[in-house]
């Protein structure tokens, strides 16, 4: 019988003792489990590392019969029942890498109170009959982890999670804990809105991480894997993990850090045994690395690693901060380092326009679609002529998601409610909005680990540096050089330091404008030396916006410390710059040399040479078609380029120098159809 009563301090820590082996709670979790054992609904919201998981599974225990955790990631579930078990409790779980009839025997074990814990993926409710399963005997304790999932406005959001609050109604009165390592108080009030939680108490505890150092380095991609293995080299930085963009990249990266120290890729494309030794291997120390998709989560708890890098920019920064997130769990010194280059955005803008269709796309499914249930395949073949395969299925998916069409499990679709519009616009605007706020992150200047804080909206302790970031102490970073001024960056910030204890506060860009007009140094250079400054003290830096013709325009606003304002022109100024190997002073903007720059042709192999030919011919064909010159369709650069690559995907092919997401859009699938010959 679920318990439902007080239960005293004494009594919660001999159960934390007894089974879990801890003499005393971590920071802020006996309140968390005090409330959840009393039968409160909870939202919780704690970093990573920080003792999540025992606040729903020590009230558990405390309370009886059986929880039901709901997990997105299978590896997940797998580590946290098999901890469990280790610890003397059943706990079982059913996902897509069980056969049905171990399912099956998992769902009588827990009609038969033989479970302590159940782990499951939210897909599993769409199953006929499963809910009704549960229902017949009602779980004492309901946890749902990840739950930034639900929301629409968060960084990993599944319509299958936007789908529970239905389904909970008829498992309560089972108390419902809310967790999640990430999410924005926009995001917060969202999941309590979805999962109906009543009255729920909330705990949102801080989100600094006072042992990570945290570095952003800007470097092209084909120098990252070198600067990875450099950087991982030393063995006090390992374990590590290693975040790539694409499983061909994991693959790759892997094999070359794998001929310095173990290590290997981790990712969705690879078997469900191979990615579990993968693990394994990883947890007991015998592999030193891991390198796993950005898209694919670990599920993983190791409480040593010491070095988190990214070799690509992330979709989001509550992306970003999950996965830093997993480097120092032991409360030990970890660094992270992120690398990026304005290339990582443009690959994202690939990405973001494939998964969010013009509206206009969802609006042609929308008027098929009427109270007769029509199968998703009859509806493809109705629509095939304006939508291919690819592009409906998306459009499908975020029409579901937003209400517009209804499907049952066996893929039968009616017409849904007519205000899907507007939420998804809604959502596809703010998943653009939090590029935008990558990119403005990667190119700050400010304290990395302040700008995580305020982030998530704690603006009190968002104002305190931390004191061990690139920005914040640059003399002691690994992945980016610094150096000191020369004598004109020297003159420079004293000009700098007179405009803004005349005027106060000002952009960075006006700032530019008045003092750069006649020196010839560049918006790039002049946004350096700023960030140096105020990494030194003498600056603020501060994000802001302005409104026009109804649209938020962000700019950044500089202005004086009090250490600048006493800085006089005899002072010995002791700042250090950003050094980059490829330019000293800029006269031209970073992105402006790399397109003038001129490179080495690439030597193709004989089967690479015949590729070329066959593009040839397709590109004479294909212009002719168009009534375009052939440079119009590719350049002889980009061709060479795309023979000696021989992309097989769209994805690999937005890697080719030369190519954005308009060019993959209009000719990849051919290109890569004659790569793949």
């Amino acid at each position: 019988m679920p318990h439902t009563g007080f239960m005293s301090s004494a009594k919660l820590t001999d159960i934390l003792a007894r089974t879990f082996g801890f003499s005393s709670f971590r920071a802020n979790q006996e309140a968390v489990c005090r409330a959840t054992v009393d039968g409160h609904d909870v939202l919780l919201v704690m970093p990573t590392g920080a003792g999540k998981s025992l606040c729903y599974q020590l009230p558990a225990i405390a309370r009886g019969g059986t929880a039901l955790v709901i997990s997105p990631l299978i590896a997940l579930m797998d580590d946290q029942a098999t901890k469990l078990s280790q610890l003397g409790l059943n706990a079982a779980r059913i996902h897509s890498g069980l056969d049905r009839e171990r399912s099956r025997q998992v769902c009588r074990e827990y009609l038969s109170g033989a479970l302590d814990f159940l782990f499951i993926a939210p897909e599993r409710l769409r199953v006929p009959g499963f809910p009704e399963m549960l229902a017949k005997r009602k779980p004492a304790l309901i946890a749902i982890d990840e739950a930034h999932c639900i929301s629409q406005w968060g960084h990993d959001f599944r319509p299958d999670y936007r789908l529970l609050g239905s389904y909970l109604p008829a498992l309560r009165p089972a108390p419902i804990i809310a967790l999640t390592a990430t999410a924005t108080p926009v995001v917060q009030n969202d999941v309590v809105a979805q999962l109906q939680l009543q009255e729920p108490a909330r705990f949102i505890h801080g989100f600094r991480r006072s042992n990570l150092a945290v570095e952003v380095v800007e470097i092209s991609k084909p120098k990252r894997s070198q600067l990875a293995l450099s950087l991982l080299t030393p063995k006090e930085r390992r374990p590590a993990i290693v975040y790539a963009p694409t499983r061909k990249d994991a693959d790759t990266l892997a094999q070359e850090l794998s001929e310095s120290f173990s290590t290997a890729a981790y990712h969705a494309g690879l078997e469900p045994d191979h990615r579990e030794r993968v693990q394994r291997e990883f947890l007991a120390g015998r592999l030193e690395a891991v390198v796993a998709t950005i898209a694919f989560g670990m599920g993983i708890d190791k409480p040593d690693v010491r070095t988190v890098i990214h070799t690509a920019l992330p979709a989001s920064l509550e992306a970003y901060y999950q996965e830093i997130g997993r480097a120092g769990r032991d409360g030990k010194q970890s660094r992270t380092i992120l690398m990026h280059s304005y290339a990582d955005r443009r690959t994202h803008d690939f990405f973001y326009e494939r998964d969010y269709p013009p509206v206009d796309e969802l609006d042609l499914i929308f008027r098929k679609l009427d109270g007769r249930p029509r199968h998703r395949e009859e509806l493809a073949e109705l629509l095939k002529s304006k939508l291919d395969g690819e592009i409906f299925a998306t459009a499908l998916d975020k029409l579901m998601t937003h209400g517009g069409a209804r499907i049952d499990f066996d893929g039968n679709v009616v017409r849904g409610d007519t205000g899907w519009r507007q939420p998804y616009l809604s959502q596809s605007n703010q998943r653009k909005a939090q590029l935008d706020r990558v990119m403005r992150y990667a190119e700050s200047h400010q304290c990395r680990m302040a700008q995580l804080v305020r982030h998530f909206g704690d603006e009190d302790d968002g104002r305190h540096a931390c004191g061990q970031c690139d920005v914040c102490s640059p003399e002691r970073a690994i992945a980016q050089r610094f150096r000191p001024l020369d004598e004109n960056e020297n003159s420079l910030v004293f000009a700098v330091v007179r405009a803004l204890r005349s005027g106060g506060s000002k952009s960075t860009g006006k700032l530019h404008q008045d003092l750069c007009a006649n020196n010839r140094v560049s918006r790039d250079h002049f946004e350096d030396l700023l960030g140096a400054m105020n990494g030194a003290g003498f600056l603020t830096i501060e994000d802001t916006s302005f409104e026009k013709d109804g649209r938020s325009i962000p700019y950044r606003k500089a202005s004086l410390t009090r250490e600048g304002e006493e800085l006089d022109k005899e002072d010995v100024v002791n700042i250090l710059m950003r050094d980059s190997s490829d330019s000293t002073v800029a006269v031209t903007s970073k992105r402006e040399r790399k397109r003038r720059e001129p490179k080495p042709e690439v030597p193709l192999s004989a089967e690479a040479a015949m590729l070329e030919e066959k593009l040839r011919a397709w590109r004479r064909e294909e212009s002719g078609k168009l009534g375009q010159p052939a440079f119009f369709v590719f350049s002889d650069r980009t061709l060479r380029a795309i023979a000696a690559e021989r992309p097989r995907t769209e994805e690999d092919l937005l890697t080719v120098d030369g190519i954005g997401p308009a060019k993959v859009a209009k000719f990849g699938a051919a290109v890569c159809a004659i790569c793949a010959e």
